[in-house]
């Protein structure tokens, strides 16, 4: 058998696997309710970020969130790091945090004034993603990423790692909770796009074989600090 011919067979073979795995529709009680996400928002994110094959840390603090960020940066090992300018990143020490980890630190501002060349080699060479989110969904372990200056795709899609930094009020029940804030915004306020993130990178394209970190980033990392007031 020629490699074309058994290339094809496999590829016959893969398709005949996946029409065993039809979706089946069942009926829809249209008298259901609001479910929500349970009491505790922070427990059930953090529950769903780990069973969709991420990696949930709860922390108590800024300064425990400073602690695990440091001690997941020596394990990545990272050489340097694409990180949004976000409010919380700032609270947490990020311009001094990374720098003491040996990590360079490497954001719109930094990036702003660098050639192409330059800038399209920063960005490839980065280890790690450093974001915040828009908002998490409980329900599902989802992150909410809002593009904009400052929040661009790239650190949480071209990484190897993404380390994603959560507190308490930013989690929302559910998906509903997530669209709502959007629309409150109002239309002229709208992002020029909006990125759903639940767990590592995952494509079954090949053969139904489930493969992690082939369109983004294999390791998915949530540090979720439980405590609503976090002033240091």
């Amino acid at each position: 058998m020629s490699d074309s011919t058994a290339f094809l067979a496999r590829i016959r073979q893969a398709a005949e696997q996946g029409r065993q795995y039809r979706v089946h529709l069942q009926p829809f009680d249209d008298q259901i309710g609001y479910l929500g996400a349970g009491d505790d928002l922070v427990e059930r994110f953090a529950a769903e970020v780990n069973a969709v094959g991420g990696q949930a840390f709860v922390v108590p603090d800024l300064e425990a969130a400073r602690k695990q960020l440091s001690d997941l940066l020596t394990q990545a090992p990272a050489a340097s790091a694409v990180c949004w300018q976000h409010s919380l990143l700032d609270r947490l020490g990020l311009g001094e945090l990374l720098p003491a980890a040996g990590v360079e630190l490497i954001d719109h501002q930094r990036l702003a004034n660098m050639p192409e060349v330059e800038h399209r080699n920063k960005l490839l060479a980065c280890n790690v993603g450093i974001t915040s989110c828009d908002c998490a969904i409980a329900e599902t372990g989802t992150l909410m990423m809002c593009s904009r200056l400052g929040h661009e795709r790239v650190a949480s899609l071209l990484p190897p790692t993404h380390i994603a930094i959560v507190e308490q009020p930013q989690i929302v029940p559910d998906l509903l909770d997530a669209i709502a804030k959007l629309a409150h915004r109002g239309v002229e306020s709208l992002p020029s796009n909006v990125t759903f993130i639940t767990g590592p990178s995952k494509t079954g394209d090949i053969e139904l074989q489930l493969t992690t970190g082939v369109h983004g980033p294999g390791k998915w990392l949530v540090i979720v600090i439980a405590g609503a007031n976090n002033g240091g």
